[in-house]
């Protein structure tokens, strides 16, 4: 099964040297593990465009975020785990690599 990650933040790129030197190592345990799928970091929230094609007129697009937050999604990982326990156990890992708190959500 496949879960996302979602790292949480008040900035955007925010990450230290000895924190990205975590994760790019927890990011290579991931791999050794099997448990890679895809991980990234996420431009700010002001960069974001929100579309809305609901309806039969035209899409209506609209810039910054869909939603107002002092924090938002700053980067993110899809571990692969075989239960919600073991994504739990590599997400508080994560958490500690990238010294930041994390979401775990399941993919339907």
């Amino acid at each position: 099964m496949q879960y996302l990650i979602s790292v949480i933040d008040n900035r955007t790129g925010s990450s230290t040297a000895d924190e990205d030197a975590a994760i790019d190592a927890f990011n290579e345990q991931l791999v050794a593990g099997g448990h890679w799928v895809f991980a990234g970091g996420l431009s700010a929230p002001s960069d974001a465009t929100v579309i809305d094609a609901r309806g039969d007129g035209e899409p209506i697009f609209t810039d910054g975020p869909y939603l107002e937050s002092k924090e938002h999604m700053a980067g993110f990982w899809v571990f692969e785990a075989p239960d919600l326990d073991v994504a739990l156990k590599l997400a508080a890992a994560a958490s500690k690599a990238c010294n930041r708190r994390l979401e775990v959500r399941p993919f339907l």
